[in-house]
């Protein structure tokens, strides 16, 4: 087979080297687009991370495509209804950092709760005055988790180790799970009302759309922490930001932006001014929000340790493989 591994960095490229001995592997530093697609329309295997937008376009220039092997457990990258019509399996890496993304959870909490990167900054040009610095304890406060998969379930076991309660929403409860971690299901009304930190743990779909919008934000005790490690879409950026002013929420740490992929490259934030073909009220307000002393922004790097990234791409090479042998595995659909 040609296999095409797109936004592929040089100390990345080792672990595909397994698959050389009977395939061909070709890499790209860059996100998958159009142009790319034409260059490796004879691939019948690409493999991409979330920055490669899989849409009809770039599907209809992969002529050869039958297996997406994406770099992640999450798929809203990838245009599904298109690759279902041409045949294209998709198959995901569903389980590599439950640990990783919830202990990024904490970094994110813990650096909110310490004020660290205020207290860092102050410190490192000589200034060891305390004002202002002033934190909160963990302990004794209540977390509310929404999503109790892999994740959400680490995110809670690392919970009751600080200390916290814990309340948790899911669409399909695991009743057995609650009494043996030492948690409550709720609704999302109690949870959002009795929550001192919320945190997401879901996957971008059409139901999780702004999961958190408008009435959610208004429904939160004030002074209520988010933290967001899933996707940017779950969270109403505007919303957001009236919480953060009028104090419903006091501090936020995002791993994640509503517009992410657009703020990342500064060519397509200034294309899309004119374009107008992203939402520029939300563009807007996720450039108010890197600049709020009371949000911490990370780079979607919650699931980048050495461990975890190891994990995705051994499994991303076995998922190949067994493509190859006719024994697919972890397909999305």
């Amino acid at each position: 087979m040609k296999v095409s591994v797109f936004e592929a960095e040089e100390w990345e490229r080792a672990a595909f080297q397994r698959l050389s001995a009977e395939h061909e592997v070709r890499f790209e530093a860059a996100p998958l687009d159009q142009e790319l697609a034409r260059k490796h329309a004879d691939a019948e295997v690409i493999s991409t991370f979330i920055y490669s937008a899989m849409d009809e376009k770039v599907l209809d220039a992969c002529t050869g495509l039958r297996l997406i092997a994406t770099r992640s457990t999450g798929f809203d990258h990838i245009d599904m209804d298109s690759c279902l019509r041409r045949g294209v399996r998709v198959a995901n890496v569903p389980t590599y950092g439950k640990n990783t993304v919830a202990e990024h959870v904490f970094a994110l909490l813990l650096g909110l709760s310490h004020r660290l990167v205020d207290a860092v900054e102050r410190t490192r040009r000589g200034d060891f005055s305390q004002s202002g610095l002033t934190g909160f304890d963990l302990l004794g406060r209540t977390m509310g988790v929404i999503g109790t998969g892999d994740i959400g379930r680490h995110t809670i076991r690392l919970a009751k180790g600080f200390g916290m309660e814990v309340l948790a929403v899911d669409t399909a409860p695991d009743e057995d799970l609650a009494p043996t971690l030492g948690f409550r299901y709720t609704g999302m009304a109690e949870l959002l009302a009795g929550s001192d930190v919320v945190s997401l743990h879901v996957p971008a779909c059409p139901g999780t759309h702004h999961l958190l919008g408008p009435e959610e934000f208004r429904a939160m005790k004030p002074g209520t922490i988010l933290i967001n490690t899933s996707r940017g879409s779950v969270v109403d950026t505007t919303a957001l930001l009236r919480a953060l002013s009028d104090g419903t929420v006091a501090a936020a740490g995002l791993d994640v932006l509503e517009e992410e992929p657009t703020v990342r490259e500064e060519a397509e934030l200034v294309r899309s001014v004119f374009a107008r073909d992203h939402n520029l009220e939300t563009l807007l307000g996720d450039h108010i929000l890197l600049r709020m002393r009371n949000v911490l922004i990370t780079p979607h790097t919650a699931f980048n340790t050495r461990d975890a990234v190891h994990r995705i791409l051994s499994t991303t090479c076995d998922n190949i493989l067994a493509h190859a042998a006719g024994r697919p595995r972890n397909l999305v659909h």
